[in-house]
């Protein structure tokens, strides 16, 4: 009797495990280097996909970028290493590498955007306002600011996501490319 006990046991424990452990590799995206608070997510490809990202991309519905199409940085904390939060307003600023097109939202953890009464769920390089040397200053809060304004949302945790398209960083990695920072204002 006692063997059978023990043999249920180690099959749970087993089953639980292995449960847990392919569930985090499913659910994680895969976060490569970066550059201060921004975190590259690798390319994609249907040919060299491991089973795990396929199984991610399948369960989640997200569109992926090719390795020609572009990259994606992600930024779970500001530039001090503190987690973004939605009751925080922030301020992104400076310059991006050089791509044809770049996309900025803010998401929260289950992926959602913030609801926004104008509708905007992000910004794009062509909409964004820059100073005479091509820097930018984007204002991330929950209310609408003057100028550059990306909605967050109201509470909770947030990520930051920069799309970067038709990018020659795509082929060729530049360790001296130019990411914006990110920098915590008041929180309420």
């Amino acid at each position: 009797m006692r063997f059978l006990v023990e043999l249920f046991a180690t099959l749970v424990i087993a089953l639980a495990l292995g449960l847990s452990t392919a569930w985090f590799m499913v659910s994680a995206p895969r976060i490569g280097t970066g550059v201060g608070a921004w975190k590259a997510v690798p390319a994609v490809s249907a040919d060299t996909a491991d089973p795990y990202t396929r199984a991610r991309v399948a369960r989640t519905g997200e569109i992926v970028l090719g390795a020609g199409e572009g990259l994606v940085f992600i930024a779970e904390a500001d530039d001090d290493g503190r987690p973004l939060d939605g009751a925080c307003d922030y301020r992104i600023s400076g310059a991006t590498p050089t791509a044809r097109l770049w996309t900025l939202s803010m998401v929260d953890d289950a992926g959602g955007l913030p609801a926004s009464v104008s509708g905007r769920t992000s910004l794009t390089s062509r909409e964004v306002l820059r100073d005479a040397e091509g820097r930018f200053e984007i204002a991330v809060a929950a209310t609408a600011r003057s100028g550059n304004w990306l909605p967050s949302h109201s509470r909770g945790a947030e990520k930051a996501i920069l799309r970067l398209y038709d990018t020659p960083l795509a082929l060729s990695p530049d360790q001296n490319m130019r990411m914006p920072r990110i920098v915590r204002g008041t929180c309420r």
